[in-house]
């Protein structure tokens, strides 16, 4: 029988696997039994993660034990896609190695999956995830709750005095950005309870000399399991993943300096420019190994079009200001002031102040420095497998926005009404038949009916709009015929006004009444003992 031939049959009730008779597998696995059946002789393996693992190497198809023997606990009964137990089985069947899953495909799930697995079997003991700022609360920590609500977690963020404290706490995931590793890198070195390290958006770390890398090899040194997850590996450059295999698979580089790999994957056209040679892609796949790569094309489970809420936190001068904001809105309705007209002004500004960019008085612009929610977007341009388009509700807000995308090197170009048609005709020609830009930062209502931007498959809704018909036609941009790929809507939300006017959207339902509503609920929680 071939080697690569053999599929064990598993048995879950006694975490065994059975294969026909092997003499290789039976010296390799002496407290093996062997049986009879079917008039063959037969082999007992245990399944657990070592006898996986000798037994691929052999070339038997052994599953991982997670598939097998685990509950696989879920929020609102979504079970996990394939796609999420495939990457689990990964990560729970090699201590190193990259997620490279695109946005949208449930890889954060996947690793918490993964981390509960190792934790339930008793094979580590305390989990460090650590993230960009925006996601510590609204993403980790809150799937946690919803999943693993068994699972104790600790965001340490805020002084250095509070994430100490809470470093010493009793938890079985600890949530740290990128940057806060230095405060605490002394205390989480002597934390060897800690053997799992989960490093999400690895990509951060792609300058190997700067600061925070060094202090991430410093603390992952000497883990058990340690995973990088990261859509896009390579945001700017093949030299980009340099220093994450230096980080995580560093015998893999064989002592391979930066600028020797700079060689390998790039051609110097210039006295400052390099560009990318044609098999810089295998050869950075090949590095970069064991890894997992699924996109939503890959997620059978989902429909074709998938609209994401993805919540961002509020930046501290955009959340003082929020907060009194409300509090005057709610006293108007206290008053009984409230008017369908004033309505829509509150809940405009309220909107304004979440997405960053404010009108004054006297018709200026304020910036209220929204950090978290533009993080949020550029980490999705970054994963992006296709082109983008940004809405921005607020004229006021697009160009800061734009300005932004700018910044971090992707081609950008600005739609709004003061764009005149000639000049958007060759924008949405360049967008949909040449290479840049790679992004449109637009105005809604400036994307007419019937027009066709299938060269994107992502939209990222920066805020609310206030019109049902311009948030359907909008999203139709995308959802053309020539569209070949699943497309992603992802709404950024930081506020209960975001939060309530995005479902009014997707339920088809008008916005008057918003802030009574809003009101309401919070009169209710505030009777509530």
């Amino acid at each position: 029988m071939a080697a690569g031939s053999l599929t064990p049959i598993v048995s879950t009730r006694f975490r065994v696997l059975s294969l026909p008779w092997r003499e290789d597998v039976a010296n390799l696995f002496p407290h093996a039994k062997a049986f009879e059946m079917r008039g063959a002789r037969w082999l007992a393996v245990p399944h657990g993660l070592d006898e996986t693992r000798l037994l691929t190497n052999l070339g038997i198809a052994a599953p991982a034990p997670i598939l097998t023997q685990y509950d696989w606990p879920a929020a609102d009964s979504m079970r996990p896609f394939v796609a999420q137990q495939q990457t689990a089985a990964l990560l729970t069947t090699e201590p190193r190695a990259f997620v490279l899953n695109g946005f949208g495909t449930g890889k954060t799930r996947a690793a918490l999956w993964a981390i509960d697995y190792l934790l339930k079997a008793g094979l580590a003991h305390r989990a460090l995830v650590v993230a960009p700022l925006s996601t510590l609360t609204f993403t980790w920590s809150r799937e946690i709750m919803m999943v693993l609500p068994h699972l104790s977690c600790a965001v340490l963020h805020g002084s250095a005095e509070k994430r100490r404290k809470l470093l010493h706490e009793d938890h079985d995931v600890y949530i740290i950005n990128h940057d806060g590793l230095k405060v605490l890198e002394q205390e989480l070195r002597r934390r060897q309870d800690i053997d799992i390290v989960v490093l999400d958006e690895i990509a951060v770390y792609r300058n190997g000399r700067a600061d925070r890398s060094k202090v991430t090899r410093r603390v992952i040194e000497g883990r058990r399991w340690v995973w990088g997850m990261t859509g896009a590996p390579t945001p700017q450059a093949p030299t980009d993943a340099w220093a994450q295999v230096k980080m995580l698979l560093p015998d893999r580089l064989n002592g391979k300096g930066f600028v020797r790999f700079r060689e390998e994957v790039m051609i110097k056209a210039g006295p400052f420019r390099w560009v990318p040679r044609r098999d810089s892609a295998e050869v950075v796949h090949a590095l970069m190994q064991p890894s997992v790569r699924y996109t939503l094309e890959d997620v059978a489970e989902l429909p074709e079009l998938v609209i994401q809420p993805l919540p961002v936190e509020l930046g501290p001068i955009q959340a003082d200001i929020y907060e009194k904001l409300t509090k005057h809105s709610f006293a108007m309705v206290e008053s009984g002031a409230i008017a369908p007209m004033n309505e829509a002004v509150l809940i405009g500004k309220l909107t304004q102040v979440a997405l960053g960019w404010v009108y004054t008085s006297n018709r200026g612009i304020t910036h209220l420095d929204p950090a978290p929610r533009i993080q949020a977007m550029l980490d999705i341009l970054a994963g992006a497998r296709a082109k983008v388009i940004v809405f921005v509700p607020y004229t006021h807000a697009l160009q800061g926005v734009a300005d932004e995308v700018d910044k971090a090197g992707f081609s950008v170009a600005v739609v709004d009404g003061s764009v005149s048609k000639a000049q958007r005709d060759t924008i949405f020609n360049q967008f949909q038949n040449t290479g840049d830009p790679r992004v449109i930062v637009a105005h809604p209502a400036c994307m007419s009916h019937g027009l066709t931007l299938t060269a994107a498959d992502t939209i990222i809704w920066f805020g609310p709009t206030d019109s049902l018909e311009t948030f359907e036609q909008a999203n139709a941009r995308i959802t053309r015929v020539g569209q070949h790929r699943k497309q992603l809507v992802v709404l950024l939300e930081g506020t209960p006004v975001e939060r309530k006017a995005y479902r009014r959207l997707r339920d088809k339902k008008a916005m008057q009444g918003l802030l009574l509503e809003l009101h309401a609920e919070q009169t209710r929680r505030s009777a509530t003992p």
